[in-house]
């Protein structure tokens, strides 16, 4: 039996906001895997509301733009991370976020390392920041990046409040037909988080466990045995509403879906992204 250290509690606590008993509990039926802890968590319904999985106390922005690619449109964004909102709402960081989106676009780089190492005035992107750390006396570094393409790209960038920079961007590639509707999904994707953009993209192993935390969560509810597979169902059902796109509700109006608006217009959605200050992961 694997040996249930105090990391590995402090570890799936801070994942889960559960409590300390409850915690050890899990990771003792689950045997040490955090995974499988995570999901008895969520079974027995103990996982707390404001779960901190994958969050990070930082501050920043979100840099974007859309430049003209050989087959339409690339949309960039990316996080710059400051450890104070004091200093990301400056004009200086703001500054130096539109700085390094024109170096990220140049360089037609599509994750963390490409941008690191794209061309820029001080050297590369990396030199760049190391020097906006020195002038703002604090750690600045790069944190998620995005990149969509498609024959039409919208970006939305959503400001928490007025005199802070954008610390969210959602991004939409679609086709010339769903261009006309692609506005008001940048405002979906941005307010409702979607994870996938079609219920086929969903990894296998992320609807099994869906289905395992279904079942064992019918089976402690008590629900009668023969009805469980239905029950089931439901739920990965409405875990597809919640998190796939084009099944998610229209925010704007409830009697139909994203999919459903891109059906009107006879086009598609392609890809999109999803980036929010402070949700990538943590530091090492």
């Amino acid at each position: 039996m694997a040996k249930i250290t105090a990391a590995l509690i402090k570890e799936l606590r801070d994942q889960t906001g559960a409590g300390m008993m409850d915690v050890k509990k899990a990771l003792t039926e689950a045997d040490g895997d955090i995974a499988r802890a995570k999901e008895i968590i969520r079974a027995t319904g103990i996982q707390a509301a404001g779960a901190r999985e994958g969050r990070k106390a930082q501050e920043g922005l979100i840099a974007s733009t859309i430049t003209d690619g050989g087959q339409g449109q690339i949309g960039y964004a990316v996080e710059l991370n400051s450890e104070t909102d004091f200093v990301a709402k400056t004009p200086q960081f703001v500054d130096f976020g539109k700085e390094i989106i024109e170096d990220v676009a140049k360089a037609d780089a599509s994750d963390a390392d490409q941008v690191s190492k794209a061309p820029s005035k001080a050297g590369t992107v990396n030199d760049t920041v190391e020097e906006a750390g020195a002038l703002f006396h604090e750690h600045v570094k790069i944190g998620q990046v995005a990149r969509v393409e498609g024959p039409h790209v919208e970006i939305y960038a959503h400001r928490k409040s007025a005199e802070m920079p954008p610390s969210i961007v959602a991004m939409i590639a679609t086709d010339e037909a769903g261009a006309s509707v692609a506005h008001e999904v940048a405002l979906q994707i941005s307010a409702m988080s979607p994870r996938w953009l079609s219920r086929e993209d969903v990894p296998a192993d992320v609807v099994e466990s869906e289905r395992r935390v279904a079942t064992e969560k019918s089976q402690a509810e008590g629900k009668p045995e023969q009805i469980i597979p239905k029950i089931v169902e439901g739920r990965l059902n409405a875990f597809f509403k919640e998190s796939v796109l084009l099944e998610q509700q229209y925010v704007k109006d409830s009697s139909k879906t994203v999919g459903d608006l891109f059906k009107e217009t006879g086009g598609k959605a392609l890809s999109f992204a999803r980036i929010e200050v402070g949700t990538g992961d943590d530091e090492e």
